[in-house]
């Protein structure tokens, strides 16, 4: 936000960037994701001083990695993880799959349950004992993401970076909006490079068929309407895109109602 010192661009300037990203390297598009909706997370859910704390450390060109999903559970609100009070000590326990960019975070963000099984958002520094981050990710396409295995035994946690974002639940607002409109981006750019990409394999690998009668595979009337399909399909992707980052944009500046929240939803 600019009031913390950040440039507040629009949502339609986060998703064209996204996108362009992801165009080139997806995985480079993926690692960041989590980030920017975590920094929407906590406009809505931080105490002052822990919004001035985590924007500040971004500023500063600290990396905000992901810790919440969790295996063998029935949806992504339950969780095994907890955070416990000994005193005035706190702990987190629990284990995570599919922590997008925790390899390469300053703070590790972890969800857990506290002692009244509301959910909460730890940011743990890397190196804190304790906390052990595995690169076992072996995705298929975004191998890069490291997205694997974070462990926590026993970790303490500073208390003042612990985010009750269950507060979130109590009022109307955009945050699921954000993170689907930031993962739309991604997906765009992924299909912006694979066109391109058989588009160069067509032109520059591709044999005609023998029935063709062309001399090259894109010289081919059904190669050249079946390309044509699939840009004109990217095309009005990346339409939808920004008319989403727009109406998520007209729909952050007014207080947002359950009406709202709703249409941020459905864009």
């Amino acid at each position: 936000p600019r009031g913390y010192g950040g440039p507040q661009v629009s949502f339609v300037t986060v998703a064209e960037v996204f996108r362009i990203i992801s165009a080139a390297d997806p995985a480079l598009g993926q690692i960041p994701q989590n980030q920017f909706g975590i920094l929407h997370l906590l406009q809505g859910s931080a105490t002052e001083q822990q919004k001035k704390t985590l924007f500040q450390s971004v500023l500063d060109g600290w990396r905000i990695g992901n810790a919440g999903p969790e295996r063998g559970t029935k949806n992504t609100l339950e969780l095994k993880a907890r955070i416990t009070a000994n005193g005035d000590r706190l702990t987190i326990t629990g284990q995570k799959f599919y922590s997008t960019g925790a390899l390469f975070a300053h703070w590790v963000a972890v969800k857990a349950l506290d002692d009244q099984g509301r959910q909460i958002m730890a940011f743990v520094k890397r190196g804190t004992p304790g906390l052990r981050i595995v690169d076992d990710w072996s995705g298929f396409g975004q191998r890069t993401t490291a997205s694997g295995t974070v462990l926590l035994d026993n970790v303490a946690v500073d208390a003042g970076q612990v985010v009750d974002n269950w507060r979130l639940a109590l009022t109307p607002n955009i945050q699921g909006a954000v993170s689907q409109l930031i993962q739309a981006a991604i997906d765009a750019g992924i299909a912006r490079g694979a066109i391109d990409d058989a588009i160069a394999f067509v032109r520059e690998k591709s044999r005609p068929w023998i029935d063709a009668n062309v001399e090259r595979a894109s010289d081919d009337l059904y190669v050249i309407a079946d390309i044509g399909k699939l840009k004109l399909e990217l095309h009005a992707a990346e339409a939808l895109l920004r008319k989403a980052g727009q109406e998520l944009d007209e729909i952050n500046a007014a207080p947002i109602d359950e009406h709202s929240a709703a249409r941020a939803s459905i864009a």
